[in-house]
């Protein structure tokens, strides 16, 4: 059976699926003050950063419209699956049902379903393996929409910022607070709810140590990872997620770990420093 796959662009990309007509990147909008960045192919990370670190608002984000999602469903493949961001953290979950659903009005006939990641960057592109892994395996449409939920239900997604200006522009931290974390390189350790919200799980001194820590947790609540691969996303600090993949292949020895640096959402998130683990 033939499968078509879109990811919202807070989930990144592998190299070869950005080659592969089976799997479609949707856009969010980036805004930073008054400029307004669209998350392609065209976006400049670098550029980006700066930025954001020099604008005093925080930045914001806009989710695909749903007319951007019934573009992404009009092909011809039997099985279309859509991945979005939690549907905690952004409207795009919604969007793209909206879409489904405009869309089937239409096309009465065609089989289409929308995943809730709970999650967010490396989390999108686990759900989108997940997929295909089934699709290779000869599943049907139902039964790849049962496994993957099941696979979602099991998964947790973890992060740890090196900058925590977004968090205080957004006001999710005050500015004393910020200040005095910034003062004494205190780093937050964060984590995803089971409903794909963000919480913070510990804090540490110092970005290794906040990343010991890290590991500790995702041992902890992952499961079976030993059969699972691990996504490591960092943004713009490759040093930092190959230490975090050595400490992950000693610890908690997964089948696989895929790396990657993040694409303009998760960039927003994450800020420049930050690594995202989901596994």
């Amino acid at each position: 059976m033939s499968y078509k796959i879109t990811i919202d662009s807070c989930g990144e990309l592998l190299n070869e699926w950005k080659e592969d007509e089976r799997v479609e990147s949707v856009p969010l909008t980036l805004m930073v003050g008054d400029e307004s960045i669209i998350d392609d192919q065209t976006f400049d990370q670098k550029s980006f950063l700066k930025k954001v670190a020099e604008c005093p608002e925080c930045p914001k984000s806009a989710c695909p419209s749903p007319e951007c999602y019934m573009k992404a469903y009009e092909n011809e493949a039997e099985h279309i699956y859509a991945v979005t961001l939690s549907s905690e953290l952004s409207g795009s979950y919604n969007s793209a049902v909206l879409g489904k659903n405009l869309y089937l009005e239409e096309h009465p006939e065609k089989k289409i379903h929308v995943f809730n990641s709970k999650s967010a960057s490396g989390g999108e592109s686990l759900i989108a393996m997940k997929i295909i892994e089934c699709e290779n395996k000869g599943l049907s449409f139902e039964e790849v929409i049962s496994t993957v939920d099941e696979y979602i239900e099991e998964m947790s997604t973890f992060f740890v910022l090196e900058n925590l200006e977004t968090l205080r522009k957004n006001g999710r931290l005050s500015r004393v607070k910020a200040l005095v974390a910034s003062a004494l390189k205190i780093k937050p350790v964060m984590g995803s709810t089971p409903e794909g919200n963000i919480c913070q799980l510990d804090q540490a001194r110092g970005m290794n140590k906040a990343i010991v820590k890290m590991v500790n947790h995702i041992g902890e609540k992952g499961i079976n990872i030993q059969s699972k691969t691990v996504a490591i996303t960092h943004c713009n600090c490759p040093e930092r997620a190959r230490m975090l993949e050595e400490a992950i292949r000693e610890r908690l020895n997964p089948a696989n770990i895929v790396v990657m640096d993040t694409a303009g959402v998760s960039s927003m998130y994450a800020n420049d420093g930050g690594v995202i683990v989901a596994v």
